[in-house]
């Protein structure tokens, strides 16, 4: 089975967390793509979707799932995304796709997180992927020097500019440990728009594509 085989197995498997005449949370990503495929077959059956970025609202709206702002809707219960890299906590890094800060604000207002992801994301230390941060553009080497003092080493992303017209600087070298407590702490440097880590609100069930089949945690 390649990666991708075991992506849209994570994706399909998430159907059975969508409620009928419910509106659902979209991520975004390769194996969030899956998923709404998978969503356009239930189509009739839902009310639409709050999507989490411009390149999943485009795929949503081809497929004729109605898109919903998120300031007309005061709960949803399920968001589905993807990670980049999730561990045992169920905490994850996200935003390699530059979506990170709509994707958490989605995530807040759903009552379940479902994370769906391929065998090679699961990690028993989070870092080894970059963090990306999305930064205001004119604070962007501030907070560089500043993730440094945290034992980082921020990366500018050239030519990427977020959906919210801002920046990202990712992360190398870092191994953490204490993810809600790192996330709390870069939130709070003036000019982050927010980081990619999603620990304190995790995700509540992780779906895990494999070649034997699709795992479920818990």
């Amino acid at each position: 089975m390649t990666q991708d085989e075991m992506k849209k197995a994570a994706g399909w498997a998430a159907l059975d967390y969508v409620t009928p005449d419910t509106i659902v949370g979209v991520g975004t990503g390769s194996t969030v793509n899956h998923f709404i495929d998978a969503l356009g077959s239930v189509k009739d059956q839902i009310k639409g979707a709050v999507s989490s970025s411009e390149a999943s609202t485009t795929r949503l709206e081809q497929l004729g799932i109605r898109i919903f702002d998120l300031n007309e809707v005061s709960e949803l219960a399920v968001y589905v995304d993807g990670a980049d890299e999730i561990d045992g906590s169920m905490a994850m890094i996200k935003g390699g796709g530059a979506a990170l800060t709509r994707e958490k604000i989605v995530a807040a207002v759903a009552d379940r997180f479902i994370c769906i992801v391929d065998g090679t994301k699961t990690v028993d230390i989070l870092g080894s992927f970059p963090l990306p941060v999305e930064v205001i553009p004119m604070a962007r080497a501030y907070v560089a020097r500043e993730l440094t003092r945290l034992g980082g080493k921020p990366v500018y992303r050239e030519g990427v500019v977020t959906d919210n017209g801002n920046h990202i600087l990712d992360v190398h070298g870092l191994q953490i440990t204490e993810p809600r407590a790192l996330e709390a702490r870069i939130n709070a440097i003036v000019g982050v728009v927010t980081n990619g880590l999603f620990a304190e609100r995790g995700a509540d069930v992780l779906l895990i594509g494999t070649p034997e089949g699709v795992i479920r945690k818990p």
